[in-house]
């Protein structure tokens, strides 16, 4: 079998061309491709997912039992019924969660925000300890949090409500906006502001045209943030809650007692799939704005 002289070239060429380092790993991740690594790293990965996820599979099976014990007895859609006709001091304590996690996300979104421009941008005395302070509700135990806002509303004779619940929840998603705002201000390039100045544009356009639109996808991950730590919290709200602001987890918390009821795997379901549709749809939504900008 005889070789063309242009093949003979090529290769002579290839095999004193070096191989680039990607092209190697590339070629080494294409070798591997179907291959399964029992490596120690994607052993604990698998386990950590099973651990995180194998809990709310459970959640959704016993959903669906028509039997509210333990055992599968058979395909029912019975707790859903019961979740959306016979259950309405639930949904009033979902109602009351939406409340207050709405509008302290909102709150601490528009303050967590001005926070992190006016501390990342502008130097005052002062600017670290504000800096570090802010910080302390993310480190402090929910316990310590709960207690000492219980011991400052009675202090000032503030009545235990949906008010308070709003004011604590807004003190607790503070930082955790702030934190994410910061990320995105730490790659904003300030020459943008600097060129804005530059064409005539005023402090409060390069704010609002500028500076807002640029770190939006910061601005929007802090404030689902926000709605989700407040949505999830028990134990502050368990300190600062009064009469009639029972919110979800404290009316789970007093459902359980008695064990865990079927319709509350209904409401966890039903949780779990808007969370999952919410979540793909703003990502999507944030990867549109991130590449905008």
């Amino acid at each position: 079998m005889t070789i063309s002289p242009y093949k003979n070239l090529v290769k002579r060429i290839n095999k004193k061309r070096p191989t680039s380092e990607p092209a190697r790993h590339a070629r080494r991740a294409f070798q591997n491709t179907g291959k399964i690594n029992f490596s120690l790293s994607n052993t604990i990965l698998f386990i950590t997912l099973l651990f995180l996820f194998l809990p709310l599979f459970f959640i959704i099976f016993y959903s669906f039992n028509e039997s509210k014990g333990a055992d599968f007895t058979g395909f029912s859609l019975i707790w859903y019924k019961k979740l959306i006709f016979e259950s309405g001091n639930l949904w009033l304590s979902l109602y009351n969660s939406l409340i207050v996690a709405l509008s302290s996300a909102a709150v601490s979104t528009v303050l967590g925000t001005l926070a992190a421009i006016g501390i990342n941008w502008y130097k005052f005395k002062g600017r670290i300890y504000i800096q570090t302070i802010s910080f302390l509700p993310m480190v402090l135990p929910e316990v310590i949090i709960g207690v000492s806002m219980l011991i400052f509303f009675s202090g000032i004779k503030l009545p235990l409500g949906l008010f308070s619940i709003f004011v604590a929840h807004t003190t607790f998603c503070l930082p955790f906006v702030y934190l994410m705002v910061s990320a995105r201000i730490d790659e904003f390039d300030y020459s943008i502001v600097e060129a804005a100045h530059d064409l005539g544009a005023t402090d409060k356009q390069t704010m609002f045209k500028v500076i807002v639109p640029a770190i939006m996808p910061g601005i929007i991950s802090g404030f689902m943030m926000a709605i989700t730590m407040s949505l999830e919290d028990f134990v502050i709200t368990f300190f600062v809650s009064g009469p009639g602001s029972t919110t979800l987890p404290l009316y789970v918390y007093s459902m359980i007692r008695f064990g865990v009821s079927p319709v509350i795997n209904a409401l966890s379901f039903v949780m779990i799939l808007f969370t999952v549709v919410l979540a793909f749809s703003l990502r999507k939504f944030l990867k549109t704005i991130a590449a905008s900008k």
